[in-house]
This record gives structure tokens, C-alpha cells and sequence, in this order.
């Protein structure tokens, strides 16, 4: 994945509030709808920004999210970059399963997340936060 036209144009929105995650979500889906993407694929990254912010807050309690347009030979793509400096996950292959929760959550954050986007990674080390790269691509 390259940035659009090879120079970096990322969003950077702070994570600690319910209203940063409001706006984290806008700003998701204000960029899709800028590159093309259908209402319902706006609607999907809207929903995989939302989660994984959510879990910023509740995790964590602080973090980022970067938001930026890729290139790629698939064509134009939103990537979202979701970071913390939180606790971590203690077991990722866990917690990549529908249902497992360690808050008062269904547990379909991660794992939605990673089926809503086209190409998803996490990372995570307990007591080193979490880092969490997705991107989905703009479908003709």
C-alpha cells in the first residue's frame, strides 16, 4: 500500500472521549464518500472506525486514530490506523473470536472489524498497547 501520489495526507484524531469517536467516525466517511465509495461501504468503514475507537476509550482510555488515502494497483483505499498505549490484549487469538469479551461487550468489535475491511492486522504486546492497521478499497 502507498500513499495517494506518494506523499503521506493522514488525518490524526485523538481518542479519549465518545465525541472524538463521533468525530473519528465522521471524518471515516467523509473521506470514503470523497474517494467514491458507495453509501454502504461508507457506511462499513464509518462502523470499523467507530469500533475500533470504542475500544480505545474503553481499554485504554487514550489513543489515535490516523486516517489516510491509499494507492495501490487495487485503485484508491482508506487506511485506519488505530493505536493506544493501553494494557494490551493478553490473548489476541482470543479476543480475534466472536463473542469473547473481557468488558460488558458482545465481543464482535475486533473480529466484525476484520471482516468489514478488506485487509486487517493487529498487534499487540500485554502492557504495550495495541496497534490495529486496516484498509479497505474503493470497489468500481
Amino acid at each position: 500500500m502507498k500513499m495517494a501520489g506518494g506523499v503521506p495526507d493522514i488525518q490524526l484524531r485523538r481518542i479519549t472521549t465518545d465525541s472524538d469517536i463521533v468525530a473519528a467516525r465522521k471524518l471515516g466517511r467523509n473521506i470514503a464518500e470523497s474517494l467514491g465509495f458507495s453509501r454502504p461501504d461508507q457506511a462499513l468503514v464509518a462502523t470499523a472506525i467507530s469500533e475500533l475507537a470504542r475500544n480505545i476509550v474503553n481499554y485504554a482510555g487514550k489513543g489515535e486514530i490516523q486516517i489516510a488515502v491509499i494507492q495501490d494497483t487495487k485503485g484508491a483505499g482508506i487506511l485506519v490506523r488505530a493505536s493506544d498505549q493501553g494494557p494490551g490484549i493478553k490473548d489476541l487469538s482470543k479476543a480475534m473470536q466472536d463473542g469473547f469479551s473481557t468488558g460488558n461487550s458482545l465481543g464482535l468489535g475486533l473480529p466484525g472489524t476484520k471482516r468489514i475491511m478488506d485487509e486487517f492486522d493487529i498487534s499487540s504486546q500485554p502492557g504495550e498497547g495495541v496497534l490495529v492497521v486496516a484498509a479497505m478499497w474503493c470497489k468500481p
